[in-house]
């Protein structure tokens, strides 16, 4: 008899094979059997008319502090996610020296918006290498399995010191040897890969940039070569791809001998440039390179209420005035107080913030419920504005005054320089990239992404309405075993015996992302965005169900994968 049988589901397996109806059989957390004749089992699942797919592997998350203390990995494991890879964009927690916490913290605030207060409440900085720190995730219980990767900057803090963090500042021969040795322990112990960033985007609390940045070809060789002793380990990098960086980071990758996962964004300034850095993917691809571009599912949505981290009126001194109130009182107050709206609005300070709200607002809509991540332009809160007759400020006050002042505005920020989504899907349409991008655990007051294992069947198979679709078993695949394999995780991503049994069990027909809200469950009562889903039966990771219609089960079955 076996231990968990799922009946009558239409699998859709992960190889981007046409869907079928098929009975799968679980034991010992592995798949024994999927069709044919299954015999009965200890616990039987009726999944006629469900959809049933392998778990989603997330490769591209920033649950670095959060994995120390919250075991469920939210948002993420409300979305089928059963495999999360963190330590992404070169920022993470080690290796770090005793004392030095306060930097690496510095580092993750301004990089990936996780508040400073939160970070140095939630994370116990009991380790200093980075197998130390394998070694706490591997104790700590986890809802998922999780992959963690070495981050640049803190491999340069460590063996450079406060010289490390000045992207400008060249490493001598023995700091390199020295981080070299280090990340080669580091994949030996169990890392999954070295990350880092060169994109002028990432600055840290304090203003400076990332300080990986610039880092020379000295330098990257020096850690390639630890790369290519360890004999394992993929390289992530975040770059703006300038001139001659796709070159450089190529030849790193072919002296290191690893694969190279490299996002890919279309960014407003250059809103083709991630064309040709797909196209010299394409080209690495053809010669035998082991090259992956990351890619999100829909656009880069900068979040901004009257409780989130960010909105137009920030920096505006009446709205400064107001922070020592809570929610609720600001909201009563601006509601019974006419005269503070109009200073909001019309008064607004002469500045960098109130430059980039102008910009952005033809780019900005209400996220209502009818919003649907591919909004027309004329829907903006400029284009209604416009046709109102109104200040747009003062349309963008009264809307996140709106649902008792729950109303959440969205900026396009980045994926959508066009006004449509045709780009993301020539991106995900693409054999040469993965999904990626969902950034669960970071920007939490600003960005909520982690949804988007939600969000890319939803909308893409089932939902679009302003252009063509992609077909389901296409969109499994991209979120299974391609991005499973990526990262060469070559036991998971599919629904075939010997497998791992991550499964998913969805009512396709009800599955939706639910909205937003502000929630105030983070480490010294931070705020973060959360955004749930309807629709999971059942979640299964290694046979164990975790996620029963919508709600954890409060199994905890996650390892650390090293």
């Amino acid at each position: 008899m076996h231990q968990l049988v799922i009946r009558g589901g239409t699998v859709v397996d992960g190889s981007g094979a046409p869907r079928r109806e098929a009975d799968i059989a679980i034991d010992g957390g592995t798949i024994t059997a999927v069709g044919g004749t299954i015999g009965p089992g200890r616990r039987e699942i009726d999944a006629r008319g469900l959809l049933v797919t392998p778990g989603f592997v997330d490769i591209h998350t920033h649950y670095d502090g959060q994995a120390t203390w919250d075991p469920y990995l939210t948002p993420s494991s409300c979305h089928g996610v059963t495999t999360a890879v963190m330590g992404n964009c070169g920022v993470g927690f080690a290796p770090v020296r005793p004392g030095t916490a306060p930097a690496l913290i510095n580092l993750m605030e301004g990089i990936e918006d996780i508040p400073g207060t939160v970070l140095a409440e939630g994370v116990k900085f009991d380790w200093q290498s980075f197998p130390d720190y394998l070694d706490v995730l591997d104790r700590t219980p986890k809802v998922m399995d999780i992959g963690a990767q070495v981050p640049h900057a803190a491999l340069r803090y460590f063996a450079m010191g406060e010289r490390g963090l000045d992207h400008a500042s060249q490493p001598t021969d023995a700091e390199i040897a020295t981080m070299g040795e280090l990340l080669e322990q580091s994949l030996q112990a169990g890392a999954l890969g070295f990350t880092t960033s060169r994109t002028i985007k990432h600055r840290a609390r304090d203003g400076r940039s990332t300080p990986s940045l610039s880092a020379r070809e000295r330098e990257l060789f020096g850690l390639a070569a630890a790369m290519k002793r360890a004999g394992r380990g993929v390289i992530e990098v975040n770059s703006d791809f300038g001139e001659g960086e796709f070159d450089i980071l190529q030849a790193a990758a072919v002296a290191a001998g690893r694969p190279l996962s490299i996002l890919l964004v279309q960014v407003s300034n250059a809103p083709d440039l991630w064309r040709d850095t797909r196209d010299r993917i394409r080209a690495a691809r053809a010669a035998g390179l082991d090259f992956t571009g990351q890619v999100g599912s829909r656009p880069i949505g900068v979040m901004w209420g009257l409780e989130t981290s960010l909105n137009p009126f920030s920096t505006h001194p009446a709205w400064i005035a107001l922070s020592n109130l809570s929610p609720r009182e600001r909201y009563d107050r601006i509601m019974r107080d006419p005269d503070l709206r109009r200073v909001l609005v019309q008064d607004r300070p002469d500045e960098d913030h109130t430059r980039m709200i102008d910009a952005a607002l033809p780019r900005t809509y209400s996220l209502d419920s009818s919003y649907d991540y591919e909004p027309n332009t004329n829907d903006s809160i400029a284009a209604r504005a416009a046709r109102m007759n109104v200040d747009p400020w003062s349309l963008a006050l009264d809307t996140m005054l709106a649902d008792d002042g729950k109303r959440l505005l969205t900026h396009t920020f980045e994926n959508y320089y066009w006004g449509d989504l045709e780009v993301i899907r020539e991106m995900i349409d693409d054999d040469c990239t993965v999904m990626g991008l969902g950034d669960g655990g970071a920007h939490v007051c600003t960005i909520c992404d982690a949804s988007a294992p939600t969000f890319v069947l939803t909308h893409w198979a089932r939902d679009r309405k302003r252009g063509e679709r992609i077909p389901l078993e296409y969109l499994v695949r991209k979120q299974t075993s391609a991005s499973a394999h990526s990262y060469g995780l070559l036991d998971r991503g599919l629904l075939k015996p010997g497998y791992r049994a991550d499964v998913n069990v969805i009512d396709f027909d009800r599955l939706k992302v639910m909205p937003h809200e502000v929630v105030y469950d983070l480490p010294a009562g931070g705020k973060r965005l959360m955004q749930r889903a309807q629709g999971y039966r059942h979640t299964f990771v290694a046979g164990v169900e975790t996620v029963c219609n919508d709600e954890h089960t409060g199994a905890l079955p996650g390892r650390l994968i090293r």
